[in-house]
C-alpha cells in the first residue's frame, strides 16, 4: 500500500496518454494556427507496464486524461488492459467528447466504468469562442449519448468564467433534473498558457456557491466526492450538482493521487516543480521492484499542501499534466 509522508494513502493514478487535443480552449492552450504543435503520447506497452506496477502497490483507480485521450489510438486497448489488471477497481477517462460518440460502444465493452465529459457551454456559439474549434454538435451528440448509457458513472466538468458562461448554471443544473448526471461546477487553474487567469474572468468557489444556492434555495447538502467540496441535491432531481475548489483546493489534505504525464514523468502533486521520469525505467530492463522504487520516491516528495508550497505553477497548460 502506498502511503506518503503525511500518512495519506495513494490509490488513484491519472494518466496523461497524450498531450495532444483537438480543441483550444481559451484557459488551456494557445491557438498558434498554422504552427506545428510538439506533443507527447504515452507508449502502450509502457502505459500498461506501469499499471501493472501501480495495481501491485494499492492504486486501484486509473483514469486516462490528456489531452484528449480519444486521440489516442490505443485508448480502448488501454482500458481494457487497465479493468483486467489485477487490483484494479475502476477505469474512468476525461473528454473533451468531440471523437466520444463514435468510440463510446467500444469503450464500454472494454470496461470502462465512467465518463468526464468536459463541457463549459451548451450554447453553439459560446463553444466556438469558448474552444477555437467549431465541434459544438460532436460533443452535444456525446453527451446525449452518455446520459442514455446505462451503468456509466457520468460527470459533467464545468468550468466557470465571470461574464462568459456564468449565467448557464441553470441550464446545466436543469441536466440533472431527468438524468443521473453529475454536474460539476469548477474553479479557473492557473495552467492556461499564460491566456486569461489575469484578466479577471477566475470565479471562485464561494462565489459560485452563492451564486448557485440564489436560484436554487431548495438545494439539499449531501456528501459527495472528496474533491466535491460542496455537493447538492435538488428536490425530485435524479441527479446532482457539486462544486470542485480546483485552484483553492482546500482538499489537498485528503489528496490520494498521483499524475502520469505523456512523456512518462510521475507527478505527486499539480503544484509540484518535483517529477520523476520513468521513460529511461520503463524502457530499460529495469525490474518491477526497481521500478518500485522510483514510485515510492515520488510519493514521498508530495507536499502537505502543493498550493502553499510553490509559488509557481508546474506546468504551463493542463495538457502537459493530464487534467
Amino acid at each position: 500500500m502506498l502511503t506518503d509522508r503525511f500518512g495519506r494513502v495513494i490509490d488513484y493514478a491519472r494518466i496523461a496518454v497524450t498531450s495532444a487535443c483537438n480543441l483550444r480552449c481559451a484557459y488551456c492552450l494557445r491557438d498558434e494556427a498554422g504552427a506545428p504543435q510538439k506533443t507527447q503520447q504515452l507508449d502502450m506497452n509502457e502505459a500498461w507496464r506501469l499499471i501493472r506496477v501501480l495495481a501491485g502497490m494499492g492504486v486501484r483507480k486509473i483514469r486516462f486524461t490528456g489531452g484528449e485521450p480519444l486521440l489516442h489510438p490505443g485508448i480502448t486497448e488501454l482500458v481494457k488492459l487497465a479493468k483486467s489488471a489485477p487490483g484494479i477497481e475502476t477505469v474512468k477517462i476525461t473528454t473533451n467528447g468531440v471523437l466520444l460518440d463514435r468510440q463510446l460502444d467500444a469503450l464500454v465493452e472494454a470496461g470502462l466504468d465512467g465518463v468526464n465529459l468536459s463541457l463549459d457551454t451548451l450554447d453553439r456559439e459560446k463553444f466556438i469562442s469558448i474552444t477555437r474549434r467549431d465541434r459544438f454538435e460532436q460533443v452535444s451528440q456525446a453527451l446525449d449519448r452518455l446520459i442514455t448509457t446505462p451503468g456509466l458513472a457520468i460527470k459533467l466538468n464545468t468550468l466557470l468564467l465571470r461574464g462568459i458562461n456564468s449565467d448557464e448554471i441553470p441550464a446545466f443544473v436543469e441536466l440533472t433534473r431527468e438524468h443521473d448526471v453529475t454536474v460539476r461546477f469548477m474553479e479557473l487553474q492557473p495552467f492556461d498558457d499564460q491566456q486569461i487567469w489575469r484578466t479577471g474572468r477566475f470565479m471562485g468557489a464561494e462565489m459560485i456557491r452563492k451564486q448557485l444556492v440564489g436560484a436554487y434555495p431548495e438545494l439539499k447538502a449531501v456528501t459527495g466526492h472528496s474533491t466535491e467540496h460542496y455537493s447538492f441535491r435538488l428536490p425530485d432531481h435524479r441527479g446532482s450538482i457539486a462544486i470542485i475548489p480546483a485552484f483553492s483546493r482546500n482538499f489537498c489534505s485528503s489528496c490520494s493521487k498521483l499524475r502520469i504525464t505523456a512523456d512518462a514523468r510521475l507527478i505527486s502533486c499539480l503544484y509540484h516543480h518535483e517529477s520523476i521520469d520513468l521513460a529511461p525505467v520503463l524502457k530499460g530492463k529495469m525490474n518491477e521492484e526497481e521500478i518500485k522504487k522510483w514510485i515510492i520516491e515520488a510519493v514521498q516528495q508530495k507536499p502537505k499542501d502543493g498550493l502553499k508550497s510553490s509559488h509557481d505553477t508546474a506546468a504551463s497548460s493542463m495538457s502537459r499534466i493530464g487534467g
